[in-house]
């Protein structure tokens, strides 16, 4: 896949301009931090981590402890509404609450569900559990319970009266000696992509002002490069990466990190706990919607590697003796896994992606002509 590099100036194009403020939502999140950082003192059960990580995990008595997660969909609802259509995005509820959980080295076993709703309909509502119920299969997890809210007054109307928001939270369990954020990352170790199934549940709001109203495609019509209609394209559902992750445990291999590629695409490399860098040295292949998206937007590549995850939704961080093994586990289930990098020693936590002149600090990347560190001997 191609992208172009040159120095012209950036579009007006980019998550900001359609209305996602990344900046404020750090700010935001530091004010709810504040106030939320104060109750991990209320009882005995601590949580184990700061806030910001994929999960938290509760510290219980004995040796068992509790990851938390809770997440939504996003406004891939927005693309489900507007066909019909809602048979899988429960599946993409599922997967980005289980795919958190195993970031902390935690078995997934249960999630509620929140479904709040323009206007009630059962028909859709049955559309949304029968995704829920593929989603909870593929990750071996059950659905004790859940709510559902007739909030009408609180969402924007549809010209269809289908407007409905769904959100999960999740737990799993773990041994108290098994906590996995990265602490024991060390120079050389080796970075495993396992591939996405495309979009996934982050950057549609971008996603749909570019091909929808920029470019002006159909749901249900042909995009430049896609072999299937645009809204397939969009609503394929995010994959699940439990079964796998939980076979790498279960096989005792050296795995230092799980983590989920998500918004921020691979600057979420940086989140582990150890100073340790990233180097992309052979990234995953996108798949054509990505390409799509980046041509008939015009869009930075330090914007789309910043904004989606351009084809690897999970990335294992793991002893480069069992570095084929983790790809021998992906194959297995169905998924296309590379060797893509490698870590380095590094206070900042930067991400490199060499390939495309990329160097990605913080929450941002941006072109650079140094050259990454090379790996360790």
């Amino acid at each position: 896949m191609a992208h172009e590099t040159s120095k012209t100036p950036a579009p007006n194009i980019s998550y900001e301009t359609v209305g996602v403020k990344t900046q404020l939502e750090e700010d935001g999140l530091r004010q709810i931090g504040n106030w939320v950082n104060r109750t991990f003192g209320f009882n005995e059960c601590r949580p184990a981590l700061p806030l910001g990580y994929f999960a938290n995990v509760i510290k219980l008595p004995g040796q068992l402890w509790i990851a938390f997660s809770t997440d939504g969909v996003g406004t891939k609802l927005l693309i489900a509404q507007e066909l019909n259509r809602f048979d899988t995005v429960g599946i993409d509820c599922i997967a980005m609450n289980v795919n958190d959980i195993i970031c902390v080295g935690a078995r997934p076993i249960s999630m509620v569900d929140y479904i709040a709703v323009e206007k009630l309909s059962p028909a859709m509502l049955e559309q949304v559990a029968r995704g829920l119920h593929a989603g909870a299969k593929a990750a071996a997890i059950n659905i004790p319970g859940g709510e559902i809210a007739q909030v009408g007054e609180m969402l924007r109307p549809t010209s269809a009266g289908n407007g409905f928001d769904l959100v999960g939270a999740c737990i799993g369990t773990m041994p108290a000696d098994r906590l996995i954020v990265g602490q024991d990352i060390r120079p050389g170790d080796a970075i495993v992509g396992i591939a996405s199934s495309g979009i996934h549940s982050n950057g549609l709001t971008l996603a749909r002002r570019i091909l929808l109203d920029k470019a002006g495609l159909r749901l249900d019509g042909a995009a430049p490069g896609l072999s299937r209609p645009l809204g397939d394209e969009l609503m394929e559902p995010t994959r699940i990466y439990v079964r796998e992750a939980m076979q790498m445990i279960d096989e005792g291999l050296a795995v230092k990190a799980f983590i989920h590629i998500t918004s921020d695409g691979l600057l979420n490399l940086n989140r582990v706990v150890a100073e340790a860098g990233f180097v992309i040295s052979d990234p995953m292949e996108p798949q054509p919607i990505f390409s799509a998206i980046q041509k008939l937007g015009d869009v930075p590549i330090s914007e789309m590697y910043r904004v989606f995850n351009m084809g690897t939704g999970l990335c294992v961080v793991v002893g480069r003796k069992d570095a084929d093994r983790v790809r021998a586990i992906a194959a297995e289930h169905g998924f296309e896994a590379g060797l893509i990098g490698y870590t380095v020693a590094d206070p900042e936590r930067k991400v490199w992606v060499p390939r495309h002149g990329l160097i990605g600090k913080g929450k941002e990347f941006s072109q650079t002509r140094e050259t990454p560190p090379p790996p360790p001997a």
